[in-house]
């Protein structure tokens, strides 16, 4: 084999590589932003839900008359939260739930705060779940090297207290 066609081959084994990792880099960068569309849906699921049990907590809340006051506040501090401060404003608001006494509550009620908490606890293990995906990815050692998750904030695990129901 002569010098030329060694220079050749080398040349085409590089432009073969650098292709496939072009290709590889471009499927992942791909990937990345749709696993963070599916992370930014998933946080308007639970955001819904957790609107729907703080409208049920302040209902419950007016129901119960001075007793409700401080659920009523804790329901409007946590719809109000930012996002860095809500997981925080929403155990504050289940630990007052915890505390609600469901046997003096209207069944209609009961039932309707049982459905927004299981709600709340389905759209947060999808949340969390999305979470751990994009994570997983934004953590291998080619994908930080190459930056392929651009400027996309990290994505953060919302953990809130599940209500026990004896």
């Amino acid at each position: 084999m002569t010098v030329s066609a060694l220079t050749v081959l080398v040349a085409a084994v590089v432009v073969v590589v650098l292709v496939v990792v072009a290709g590889w880099a471009y499927r992942t960068a791909n990937r990345l932003d749709r696993l963070h569309v599916r992370v930014d849906l998933a946080w308007q699921a639970l955001d819904a839900a957790l609107a729907r049990r703080a409208v049920v907590a302040r209902t419950i809340g007016a129901g119960l008359g001075v007793d409700g006051r401080e659920l009523v506040a804790a329901a409007d501090r946590a719809e109000r939260a930012p996002r860095e401060e809500r997981e925080a404003a929403e155990n504050a608001l289940s630990a007052h739930l915890a505390h609600v006494d469901t046997g003096a509550l209207r069944s209609q009620l009961v039932a309707e705060l049982a459905d927004a908490e299981t709600r709340v606890m389905i759209s947060r293990r999808f949340y969390n779940d999305a979470v751990r995906d994009t994570l997983a990815l934004r953590r291998r050692r080619p994908v930080r090297l190459l930056q392929l998750g651009g400027t996309a904030p990290q994505p953060r695990y919302l953990e809130i207290v599940e209500r026990v129901v004896a």
